[in-house]
């Protein structure tokens, strides 16, 4: 097969790959995954076809099993953007852990017993608008003046309701979200915030946790998902490859919040 190396990150060179072992991988599923050694840190690669162009949902998934399986074990991985493609294993050594060693050390001190864990939370739809009604009278009179009528009736009542709902669901979110960070700041080092991508979603969050106090995170989260159960569906991925973290650590960064 003439190809090209897909590089899923880079890793310490004390990694056997027994952990790589049968994963499917990026542009074909066949190819086995495998470790590119250089002093003392490996790429991690697999061999795609040079003219097969990537991007499909299965392809994206085998990028991030492949990581997320390094990220579950105790040495750290820094995760390479998706679609990294380079000639020859050659240029994987020359252009990649030859240039790359010293920012993928710096990296590898910063981000060593770590990982991150991804929380997305989103509200439950009808919970959130019985909030809404009990809190905002002009809600509730708008809704009963709604009560019965036909679906293409009352157009400048349900413009008007949307509206309140909107805009209260808003003030609830930056409370929440707010609460979200009090309950689980105090057990993490880093954390980046994202839009929520629906009108229901209250937050994506990232949170860089050190293995030492994953349980004590774990529990917070879980005491979070208690609390508003019912109100909020919270999600907790990983641990995960450190994705929201990689460039503050190659670059030096100083950890912290981002809100």
């Amino acid at each position: 097969m003439t190809g090209a190396w897909y590089v899923y990150g880079v890793v310490t060179d004390d990694r056997t790959g027994d952990s790589l072992r049968g994963l499917s991988a990026v542009g074909d599923p066949e190819a086995p995954v495998t470790l590119v050694r250089h002093g003392g840190q490996a790429a991690v690669v697999s061999e795609v076809p040079a003219d097969k162009p990537l991007g499909t949902a299965d392809d994206r998934r085998a990028h991030a099993k492949v990581l997320d399986t390094l990220a579950a074990e105790s040495s750290p991985v820094l995760p390479l953007r998706f679609g990294t493609v380079v000639r020859d294993t050659g240029a994987v050594t020359d252009e990649l852990l030859t240039k790359g060693h010293d920012d993928f050390a710096r990296a590898f001190d910063r981000l060593s017993a770590r990982a991150q864990f991804t929380l997305r939370a989103h509200y439950v739809q009808d919970a959130v608008f019985r909030e809404v009604v009990t809190e905002q009278p002009e809600a509730r009179r708008l809704r009963e003046e709604l009560r019965g009528l036909p679906e293409d009736a009352g157009y400048d009542q349900r413009i008007q309701l949307s509206q309140i709902v909107s805009e209260t669901i808003e003030a609830k979110r930056a409370v929440d979200a707010l609460e979200i960070e009090r309950r689980l700041a105090p057990h993490v080092l880093a954390s980046v915030w994202q839009e929520p991508a629906s009108a229901e979603g209250l937050v994506n969050a990232s949170f860089l946790v050190e293995d030492a106090r994953r349980e004590e995170f774990e529990q917070a989260a879980e005491h979070l998902g208690r609390h508003w159960h019912g109100r909020v569906e919270l999600r907790l991925l990983g641990p995960l490859a450190p994705y929201d973290f990689v460039a503050d650590a190659l670059h030096g960064t100083e950890e912290g919040a981002d809100r």
